[in-house]
């Protein structure tokens, strides 16, 4: 591995890594056809050190369509976008407005640097442009947790399609119009679940089934601990019309899932969603003074193996 190869707490390296093993980044893919491509550090938690961690966690990964205002340390306006007009990772708009998509196709092994790497590129380009990927030249050392204050909440908007591609600037062209309908045809209906001591919590409906994702920032094996001790007690459920279906992991971060009742309205979730998070921060409280028992070991074993991992 070349000398300008980054060092990071956070990240794993890729030296000795055998080609054949699955790659440490969580894709599912052979290190050899993943991040063994090239010369790059893998960033197992890219958003680590952000209060917006979870937010950013679930925009990368499962929210359709979904904007929200860039808390930058210097104040210049840019807007963080799910999924920008074929996957673009920056585009600026005639009128000078900024915007960075979240869901793009890269093989860089840090997110953080690529999302810094393209707002630096649309702070000096020209309107009207649009950046396809961040490619390895315009990488530096600088990340996303250097640009943006770290304490700051996302002030996160899901909107129900992408009519929010469009600028106001006059109707849009038949291929602008043909790739707009095409993206809104797939959407699922997305809500976010608000409520005291609830955030990155969003309902879903995919059409068979409803789900609340919950996005936590815990360390995960603190987390699964005080599920596994909510498991034993029964008390796992958001309420008698849900069913905790399982867990995935997504850059760092764990991902608790629940199948809803799809009859119900997603602001109906609010109440329950919130119930569960005080259980789940006084269970959380409680883990130092208590350690598990050995029932609680097998609930945590059971929840372990509904586990995947998505990045």
């Amino acid at each position: 591995m070349g000398k300008k190869t980054r060092t990071r707490a956070a990240a794993a390296t890729t030296d000795g890594e055998n080609p054949r093993r699955p790659c440490p980044c969580g894709s599912g893919k052979r290190y050899k056809a993943c991040h063994g491509a090239g010369d790059d550090v893998i960033v197992i938690r890219p958003f680590e050190g952000l209060t917006s961690e979870p937010d950013l966690v679930a925009m990368r990964e499962f929210l359709p369509s979904a904007t929200a205002p860039l808390p930058v340390r210097d104040g210049a306006p840019a807007t963080l976008a799910s999924v920008l007009p074929g996957a673009s990772a920056a585009l600026v708009r005639v009128n000078g407005e900024i915007l960075l998509g979240m869901q793009v196709q890269t093989r860089s092994g840090d997110l953080a640097a690529d999302l810094a790497a393209a707002l630096t590129w649309a702070r000096s380009a020209e309107p009207g442009s649009s950046l396809p990927v961040v490619g390895p030249s315009l990488r530096s050392s600088e990340r996303l947790q250097d640009l943006l204050d770290p304490d700051a909440h996302l002030d996160l908007t899901v909107h129900k399609d992408f009519a929010w591609w469009l600028a106001d600037d006059g109707e849009p062209g038949a291929e602008a119009a043909a790739m707009l309908e095409r993206a809104n045809s797939v959407i699922l209906p997305t809500e976010q679940v608000e409520g005291k001591g609830v955030r990155a919590a969003y309902w879903v409906d995919t059409g068979s089934k409803a789900h609340l994702r919950w996005v936590r920032p815990e360390p995960e094996d603190r987390l699964m601990a005080a599920l596994a001790r909510l498991s034993e007690r029964g008390e796992l459920e958001l309420s008698a019309d849900s069913r905790y279906a399982g867990s995935f992991r997504a850059h760092g971060l764990l991902v608790p899932v629940w199948d809803l009742d799809q009859e119900m309205h997603s602001s109906e979730w609010s109440e329950p969603a919130a119930s569960f998070a005080a259980r789940l921060e006084e269970t959380l409280e409680g883990l130092d003074a208590t350690p598990l028992t050995v029932d609680e070991h097998r609930a945590r074993d059971v929840l372990a193996g509904k586990q995947i991992t998505l990045r």
